[in-house]
């Protein structure tokens, strides 16, 4: 699923469904009676009440291409999710790959966590210039510094957080559902909501009945209803 200019999300492997999250709450009691309509109303109770441990045993494993700025966000979720990134020590893969947005933002005076779009062609292309060449200086550095016999690990030094890089992330449903309370929501940076509701719609798509109740009883941002 294409995110942003040059990212993705991809589905690349995953564990359970709705009904693992089901068959996980009933081990509790010893019961194992399953109808699509008492499986519904134990998920929406689970979820009403907060008894999410169920949840965690649907794992997801993602691959995603996202800007290094934007992925220093989403790795401060540490619990239930795991990652390994691309690491620039070892490859140069796309490393002349930047994010270029398409539109520009204002910092907000009065919340220091919020920006405010401006349709304002003459500065978006302006500041656009800006980013663009500096994304070419810093490239047109690094392949001279590789040329010169300087180690990838500290030739990278000069490259800008605008960079993209890549990453796996396995990460169960109840770790994802709070990634979503906080970054699928309009207090989050524009461009890590656009990855929150590009895994929202994974999820949808494959737990629908954890995913419409998760947004019934626990959802906590404001983006995805």
């Amino acid at each position: 699923m294409k995110v942003l200019d040059k990212g993705f999300v991809t589905l690349v492997d995953m564990m359970g469904d709705d009904r693992s999250a089901v068959r996980a709450a009933r081990v509790s009691h010893g019961k194992d009676i399953s109808t699509d309509e008492k499986d519904r109303k134990l998920i929406d109770y689970l979820m009403e009440h907060g008894h999410l441990s169920p949840f965690e045993h649907i794992t997801f494993t993602f691959h995603v291409k996202a800007p290094i700025f934007v992925v220093r966000q989403w790795f401060r979720h540490r619990i239930g999710m795991s990652p390994n990134e691309i690491s620039r020590r070892y490859t140069s893969k796309n490393v002349n790959e930047f994010y270029v947005p398409d539109h520009i933002r204002l910092q907000d005076t009065k919340d220091k966590q919020n920006s405010i779009l401006v349709n304002d062609e003459k500065l978006k292309n302006e500041a656009i210039e800006v980013l663009e060449e500096i994304y070419k200086k810093s490239y047109e550095a690094y392949e001279k510094l590789i040329n010169m016999g300087v180690a990838r690990e500290m030739a990278r030094i000069i490259l800008p957080v605008g960079e993209y890089t890549e990453f796996y992330l396995t990460t169960n449903v109840r770790a994802l559902m709070h990634f979503l309370d906080l970054r699928a929501s309009s207090h989050a940076q524009w461009e890590i909501q656009e990855y929150a509701k590009a895994l929202a719609q994974f999820f949808q798509k494959t737990c629908p009945w954890s995913y419409e109740a998760y947004l019934k009883y626990q959802y906590k941002g404001d983006l995805l209803k």
